[in-house]
């Protein structure tokens, strides 16, 4: 596993609380890595919103913070919804088959820590959104759910909101199924924005 992981997975999983601060030499001698490794992964994990710049060579890890998450769900709600609008006419069953396997591999561990539902999460969405063949709009949402990473694994499991996630997911595959597309993009949307709103009342 590269540091860029570890270091990722370490902040999904709470190692480093919200706001503290972090040196690139107390990360490089905790990894027992040198420096540069870690400038390379904390550029990147900057990035992507998961550290911030503190000071001239450190680096904090973000306050969860409720404005952007309604931002990003706002953001998703629309243009993910777009997205699978595009790909409808190119779903097939193999596609909504490969969709299924990975929900269901999501049911078969209830253990799964908070890096693995997030990167699950995305595959299921992006096995959808991928037969659009829109990439600069795939690349888009792909940045966006990158950014909701830290957020999707604290909400699952913090505030029990897995078994609602899967249920939704599994209801979109459905509509898909049964050839009824507007129903499926309307569950979508409701999908994000009720994830969206509980989230941003409980944070606020």
């Amino acid at each position: 596993m590269s540091l860029y992981q570890r270091l990722k997975t370490d902040l999904q999983r709470g190692r480093f609380a919200p706001g503290r601060v972090l040196k690139q030499s107390e990360l490089a001698e905790l990894y027992d890595v040198s420096r540069i490794p870690v400038r390379d992964a904390v550029q990147k994990l900057k990035s992507e919103g998961w550290l911030t710049d503190h000071g001239k060579r450190g680096v904090a890890v973000p306050l969860f913070d409720a404005l952007e998450v309604e931002d990003l769900y706002l953001m998703r709600m629309r243009l993910e919804a777009l997205l699978l609008e595009l790909a409808v006419p190119h779903l097939n069953r193999e596609i909504l088959g490969r969709a299924e396997d990975i929900l269901d591999r999501m049911e078969r561990d209830p253990q799964m820590t908070a890096a693995e539902i997030g990167a699950l999460n995305w595959q299921f969405h992006a096995s959808l959104y991928q037969a659009a063949g829109r990439p600069t709009l795939f690349a888009t949402v792909e940045q966006l759910h990158r950014q909701c990473e830290r957020y999707i694994g604290y909400q699952s499991r913090s505030l029990d909101y897995q078994a609602t996630s899967q249920r939704e997911h599994y209801e979109i595959l459905a509509a898909l199924r049964h050839g009824n597309p507007d129903k499926a993009e309307k569950i979508l949307q409701e999908h994000i924005a009720a994830a969206g709103r509980a989230l941003v009342q409980h944070l606020s």
